[in-house]
């Protein structure tokens, strides 16, 4: 039986899945190498959980690691197939494409609109090229899920050639907000034709507003960093701050570095970027960084239900929306004008339903990996 795998580089980790050809493709090999560099592990969350040190790695030898622990899984599955995760296919992409040298030169031309993902994205498409040569290679969009956005949406209030030109918004972690939206229409399917707000929180974090199954509105905008603020991404920034930078004679290569990794979450506390080691620290600065990032969901939430015209659920999706009952609780606090309230019990057990109140909240983890082995075991089978 043929295999399929798919790769989701990011920034500090690249998830990884191996599945069967079906109709609903079946899994056999979930996970991740994370904290690339000079401590990287390989975690393996199923069929059983297992970590790995493997020492130094890059994205480069983090795909030849990944490439040796699906063998035992693969047995004698030949790859007929490999999927990949890449953040930004501007306007040209719509749904996912095969590919070929014409797309990857297209794609190089994004690398300045996502500097922190587009490269590695494309770096481990030429790894499993190399490995899998006679592989379909298929490409799946975090911007896809926000095309056809109104004109107001996706604008921003400067000449408009700029526009025309594709400086406009495109969103971004579209990937997790189909898996999200097509598992409401499996369990919930009154919600998915509602007005619905999904949180994806993690390390990089984004709301969506959608509408009847489609996104009308995300915090995200022309790059990554907008909107939420992230791990070590800084979030919505006046754009004066940059001009005040450039002044001070910080370079163009300084200020990214500054609004990429050492923003955020780290920024803010000075201590971390990971929610957990937040939580757990009683300096003062780690707990302002939280208030700081509760805060703008909040914001952003009466940003998504404003566009919307109102509101029928709430969904959180993440590293810490999934797992941080202290973090959804805190979000919620205060909202009962806006008919949310938290069942507490429920929360702290991580149940799918969390709320007590006029309109559900409700916990659905994630699975890119997922969207993107459906995409090819579509393209594969007959």
């Amino acid at each position: 039986m043929a295999g399929l795998l798919t790769l989701n580089a990011g920034s500090s980790s690249i998830k990884f899945g191996v599945y069967l050809v079906a109709p609903e493709p079946e899994l056999l090999l979930l996970g991740q190498v994370e904290n690339l560099g000079p401590v990287a592990q390989m975690v393996l969350d199923h069929p059983e959980k297992q970590t790995i040190e493997i020492g130094p790695a890059d994205h480069s030898t983090a795909v030849q690691a990944i490439l040796q622990a699906i063998q035992p899984a693969l047995q004698d599955h030949e790859v007929t197939g490999v999927g990949h995760r890449i953040v930004h296919g501007g306007k040209t992409f719509t749904g996912p494409v095969e590919l070929t040298e014409q797309v990857m030169a297209q794609l190089e031309t994004l690398v300045p609109l996502a500097p922190l993902h587009q490269p590695h994205n494309l770096a481990a498409v030429r790894a499993a090229q190399a490995a899998f040569p006679a592989a379909v290679q298929i490409g799946c969009f975090d911007t896809s899920f926000h095309q056809g956005h109104p004109f107001v949406n996706d604008a921003f209030a400067i000449p408009r050639r700029f526009y025309e030109k594709g400086v406009r918004r495109y969103g971004f972690h579209g990937l997790s907000y189909d898996y999200v939206t097509d598992a409401l229409k499996r369990e919930h399917p009154i919600l998915a034709r509602g007005r619905v707000v999904i949180a994806h929180l993690g390390n990089g974090a984004s709301m969506c507003a959608v509408k009847n199954g489609k996104s009308i509105g995300s915090t995200m905008g022309f790059s990554a960093l907008d909107g939420l603020p992230m791990g070590t991404r800084c979030g919505q920034l006046d754009p004066g701050v940059l001009l005040y930078l450039m002044e001070q004679g910080h370079s163009a290569e300084a200020i990214t570095h500054i609004l990429y990794k050492k923003s955020g979450l780290l920024g803010l506390s000075e201590i971390s970027h990971d929610m957990r080691t937040l939580l757990a620290s009683d300096d003062p600065r780690a707990a302002e960084a939280i208030d700081y990032y509760v805060f703008r969901i909040k914001r952003e939430l009466g940003a998504m239900v404003a566009i919307m015209g109102g509101l029928n659920a709430v969904v959180f999706c993440g590293g810490i929306g999934e797992n941080s009952a202290e973090i959804r609780a805190r979000v919620l606090d205060g909202l009962a004008f806006m008919g949310l309230s938290l069942d507490g019990a429920a929360n702290e057990a991580n149940e799918q339903v969390i709320s007590d109140g006029d309109v559900p909240v409700l916990v659905i983890p994630t699975d890119e990996e997922r969207v993107i082995a459906r995409a090819l075991a579509g393209r594969l089978m007959p």
